[in-house]
């Protein structure tokens, strides 16, 4: 991937592109079973993905080349049938790499995205990636926590905007150290079944 994909893997993906390919990355799919698929795992209660835009989405990411398609013929009736393509593959798992690696613990769809498709990624890459996160979310963590102490006469209207995002943070924090101790662990505990060479 050249540089410029990567700086820009960001922009090249919408939110709905982004659920879409990774879905399409698990296995070859027809809108129908990307349809099933999200209605399966509950991803309208996590993301926002519309139903009817699921065609529309398809068509951007063939427009990218991020995806390409074949029929088929199945009880009669001809579907079109969606792979991801090497361009698209680049993309996704950068953007699945970064999206982890940026994560700063605010309630971030994409992050949620990218969490349900970490068996794209090495090891390694995991690891680096959720490290980075920790370490930025602890700054930032540590950054409010200095800002509250610098004034302990704020108003509880203040005060609570300062304590109501540290302690979402230690809980970010928690989550992620045990993300971390589960991928370090290496005994399986990532559903490899999806997994993208």
């Amino acid at each position: 991937m050249s540089t410029q994909e990567k700086s820009n893997a960001k922009f090249l993906l919408n939110h709905a592109e982004f659920i879409v390919l990774g879905l399409i990355a698990e296995h070859s799919s027809h809108a129908y079973d990307i349809n099933k698929r999200i209605e399966e795992r509950g991803m309208r209660n996590w993301t926002n993905i519309g139903r009817s835009s699921i065609y529309r989405v398809i068509k951007s990411l063939e427009k990218k080349k991020f995806a390409s398609k074949w029929t088929e013929e199945v009880d009669n009736r001809t579907l079109k049938v969606y792979q991801i393509t090497e361009k698209g593959t680049r993309i996704l798992k950068d953007m699945v790499f970064n999206t982890i690696k940026h994560f700063i613990g605010k309630n971030d769809e994409d992050f949620y995205v990218a969490f349900s498709m970490l068996p794209i990624l090495s090891k390694e890459q995991l690891i680096e990636a959720f490290s980075y996160s920790i370490d930025i979310i602890k700054k930032h963590k540590n950054d409010l926590e200095s800002m509250l102490k610098s004034n302990p006469y704020y108003p509880i209207n203040v005060s609570g905007l300062f304590i109501h995002p540290i302690k979402i943070l230690e809980t970010d924090i928690a989550f992620i150290e045990w993300v971390l101790e589960e991928i370090k662990k290496g005994d399986d505990t990532i559903d490899t079944k999806t997994s993208i060479k």
